[in-house]
Order: structure tokens, then C-alpha cells, then sequence
């Protein structure tokens, strides 16, 4: 049956005016468009971006911006890169910054202004391996050692929410260490363990 077109009728009944199929569809597909990660979403804005971290083992520490004006701060990543380096090696290497987004994210949705505390960040192949043999949890391909991962805990937030939290925007790997007590957060593609 064709339908009758009005110039005061409803748009939607106007001829060649999608169908509730292509409705329906069209809805969905903006639905996805608002679930983008907030990373993602993050790297199309402007303004700064904050990242605060203190490396467990020396006590170093970096607050501040790593982002302003659209683009990183190449001061605050050597900077970055120096905290999280590899201590038993003291070997650096240039951190993946989408870790620090990754970072940032997390800590902007729990509402935190604490420092994360980086037990583990960039490791060197030598130490990555020495671990690999002391624990089966510890991966022989770690992204570690690629300068895109951290392990990570929030004072006052338990591993379980920062681990759920993370899990859930899918902005990288996600791994909890509930014995520990630290969170795996990584830069690389979505997953969880």
C-alpha cells in the first residue's frame, strides 16, 4: 500500500522517509558512536591532561599535564618515561603515552586526585624474563616491555573497582591481582584477566 504524502504530515511519513527498520537501526548506531572510549574521545579534544604517579620502589614521582593544546608534552614524557623506568636495570625507554590516557581515564571516572602507585612499569627483557621464570603470571610477552603497560594500585580504591571500572570502558588490557593487591593496566587492545 503506498502512502498518502502531506505537506503537514509527519516527517517520518514523507515519501522515501526511512522505514522503522532504518530507524531503529540508525538509533543503534548512535548508541555505538557515544560508547567510543573515553581515550578515544579524549585524544579528539582539547584542553590538558593530567597524570599523578609515584614508582613504589624509588619513591619518584610525576604530577602534572602531559597533554595541553592537542598535543603531549614532550618534557613531562621523558619525565614520565625516567619514573617509570625498569630500576633494577636503571633502564628507560619511551613509555607509550596512551598509557598516561589510559591513566588518566581511569582516574577521572573514579574521581580521584591520588597518585597511582606504579609497582611495575617499563620492564627490560632481562628482568621480564628472570620474572617470567619465578611466576607463570608473568607474561613472556609482556607489553611492559614495549613501554604500554603498568601495574597499578589507587590508595584508598580497592584493585577490584579500579580492575571492573577499566574492564568496563574497554580502553586496554585489564589484568587483577587480588593476592597482590595491584591492577595490570595497559594501552594495548581490550581484554581482561
Amino acid at each position: 500500500m503506498a502512502r498518502l504524502f502531506h505537506p503537514f504530515a509527519c516527517p517520518c511519513c514523507a515519501p522515501g522517509a526511512p522505514n522503522r527498520r532504518e530507524v531503529i537501526k540508525a538509533a543503534l548506531g548512535g548508541l555505538a558512536a557515544l560508547a567510543v572510549t573515553p581515550a578515544a574521545v579524549q585524544a579528539q579534544m582539547g584542553g590538558t591532561r593530567v597524570v599523578r604517579i609515584k614508582r613504589v620502589q624509588t619513591g619518584e614521582s610525576f604530577e602534572g599535564v602531559y597533554w595541553r593544546d592537542g598535543r603531549y608534552d614532550r618534557d613531562a614524557l621523558r619525565r614520565l618515561d625516567v619514573v617509570l623506568r625498569d630500576p633494577s636495570m636503571d633502564e628507560t625507554t619511551p613509555m607509550d603515552p596512551r598509557l598516561f590516557d589510559v591513566l588518566n581515564v581511569v582516574a577521572t571516572r573514579l574521581d580521584s586526585d591520588e597518585s597511582f602507585e606504579v609497582i611495575s612499569g617499563y620492564r627490560a627483557p632481562e628482568t621480564n624474563a628472570a620474572r617470567a621464570r619465578q611466576s607463570r603470571r608473568v607474561s613472556r610477552v609482556s607489553l611492559h616491555m614495549s613501554g604500554m603497560a603498568a601495574d597499578v594500585r589507587l590508595p584508598g580504591r580497592q584493585a577490584i573497582a579500579i580492575a571492573r571500572l577499566a574492564a568496563d570502558m574497554q580502553i586496554g588490557g585489564v589484568g587483577l591481582y587480588r593476592r597482590d593487591g595491584f591492577v595490570h593496566l595497559d594501552c594495548g587492545p581490550a581484554r581482561r584477566w
